[in-house]
């Protein structure tokens, strides 16, 4: 009973700063004198977990239907993280729980985020984290401003689209890092083929008659 309390308590606070965050941002966006825009994607994290149970080396075949019926029901796919926390050592487990991972087109990540709750002896736990991008308060539908400022619905159109858009949320926190080998020649082809190229006019103008062909 306490455990339901408290967990009350949890969600009734973050919607009651949920709901402080979004007055203050429509209170910025209509005092906006700038052209920079108030409306940008907010991305939140959201961790699930499934503990399994590890009696032996590896993980049973009933623990690997159990994850992959999990993972069906999440409907995990790409722009979800996977990870494995379990006792030092314990690499048969993890094992098999990145080859069922592998049938999704995911890796295992290394470590683990930190999770609710004390991992029980004899259990390994999987937890997916998934990330969603919103830009909260749009549309003002109640829109009131000095003449000299800027529409406090401006960027709401093109940072909706953006967040509803990409593949990987998390991209808009930190985008993905590039490749550590670099090949000269590749980044010079566009120019290569620019300067390669012949002018447009070197052939004179197209003859062009105003005249019925019959």
């Amino acid at each position: 009973m306490a455990r339901k309390t408290f967990a009350s308590l949890i969600a009734i606070a973050a919607a009651l700063s949920a709901s402080a965050a979004e007055a203050r941002h429509r209170s910025g966006a209509r005092n906006n004198t700038s052209v920079d825009s108030y409306n940008q994607p907010v991305v939140q994290r959201t961790d699930y977990v499934l503990d399994l149970g590890n009696q032996g080396p590896g993980l049973s075949m009933a623990e690997r239907a159990r994850l992959r019926a999990w993972f069906n029901t999440l409907g995990l796919g790409y722009g979800d993280r996977v990870w494995v926390d379990s006792a030092y050592g314990d690499d048969p487990a993890r094992n098999d729980v990145a080859r069922v991972t592998a049938e999704y087109g995911l890796l295992v990540n290394d470590g683990a985020p930190v999770t609710t709750g004390g991992l029980q002896p004899g259990f390994l736990r999987v937890i997916v984290s998934r990330s969603t991008a919103r830009v909260p308060g749009c549309p003002f539908v109640d829109e009131h401003q000095g003449p000299s400022a800027t529409s406090a619905n401006y960027g709401c159109s093109v940072n909706s689209n953006l967040a509803a858009m990409i593949a990987d949320p998390n991209d808009l926190v930190l985008g993905q890092a590039g490749s550590a080998v670099r090949d000269p020649a590749t980044a010079a082809k566009a120019i290569k083929v620019y300067r390669d190229a012949k002018p447009t006019g070197s052939n004179g103008l197209i003859s062009v008659t105003t005249r019925s062909s019959n």
